[in-house]
């Protein structure tokens, strides 16, 4: 059987990456658009839409985007992101824009809980009933899946923006415009070089800066172990891609840090399996986006 046609964007924070595809093993095509301003980028992805006929091929556009984002259907500002840090991109329509660009059922939801929904269907997720996605790149993101869906409520979870225990002694501000030393004020990509005073690019696995990443990453993990129980956290996105030394430092501080309470022993002796990355790569979100897809169909979405 002849698997649907999907049309996909992973909006991303510095790039987008438009897709065709069915699944993994039926790839159409792919595309990069740079993340500039609204207009410019949007247009782009537009344009790219346009050029695929993904209004005639394709059965529905998924969209797996940076936020936060409003995904609840009945407010008035939905399908757009709403006060983001990122400039000049707040209150920007991205699910209205894009459907209406193509006439398709659109699915939005933001880019990592589409690259969870992609490892639970064709990914390191397979089987599980409930996991966690954590990218740590540029913002820090969570995608939580539970029984086949991402959660969301008032909004979607954005638990990069935790406030943690600090390291002993470690008063540096954080980065972050809204919360200063949340996760990913002292853990993203742009708070790892403010901290370093350089390009993260240039720094040592033995850099002192990586101390603080892996305690602050651990510290996540610790608190997403014990508010929504996944039985798997996938860790991926550019920081520990780069730097691969860092999972198994998280992986023993997330073990000390639980301290032998409640499933942490259960943890403790899979901890490779538990604390793992993401099966499909570079390719889960823009995947993603093509599960978001598929999610329009099964739901209904007009």
């Amino acid at each position: 059987m002849t698997e649907p046609l999907y049309a996909g964007v992973e909006l991303g924070g510095t790039k987008c990456i438009c897709i065709l595809a069915s699944g993994p093993d039926q790839v159409l095509a792919t595309a990069k658009v740079d993340t500039t301003d609204p207009e410019t980028t949007m247009a782009g992805i537009a344009a790219v839409l346009a050029e695929w006929n993904v209004g005639t091929r394709a059965q529905a556009l998924g969209i797996g985007s940076f936020g936060p984002l409003e995904l609840d259907p009945t407010a008035p500002d939905y399908g757009r992101i709403v006060r983001t840090p990122k400039p000049g991109w707040s209150d920007t329509d991205v699910a209205g824009r894009l459907g209406a660009a193509t006439g398709l059922p659109v699915m939005l939801d933001t880019d990592v809980a589409g690259a969870a929904l992609a490892e639970a269907r064709w990914g390191a997720a397979q089987g599980l009933s409930t996991h966690a996605y954590v990218t740590v790149g540029t913002g820090i993101g969570v995608g939580i899946v539970a029984g086949g869906q991402t959660v969301r409520g008032l909004g979607h979870p954005e638990a990069g923006h935790l406030r943690i225990a600090r390291m002993p002694g470690d008063n540096w501000p954080g980065n972050c415009p809204y919360h200063g030393d949340c996760v990913e004020g002292l853990a993203a990509g742009p708070a790892i070089e403010a901290r370093a005073g350089c390009h993260a690019a240039t720094l040592g696995p033995d850099d002192a800066v990586w101390t603080g990443v892996v305690h602050a990453v651990a510290m996540l993990l610790h608190n997403i172990v014990l508010t929504t129980a996944p039985q798997r956290i996938l860790l991926g996105g550019g920081v520990p891609t780069k730097q691969p030394q860092l999972i198994p430092q998280i992986r023993t501080a997330l073990v000390e840090s639980l301290g032998g309470y409640a499933q942490a022993g259960r943890i403790a002796d899979d901890i490779a399996q538990f604390v793992a990355a993401p099966a499909l790569g570079d390719m889960a979100g823009p995947l993603g986006a093509i599960a978001l897809a598929a999610l329009a169909i099964r739901d209904g979405v007009a």
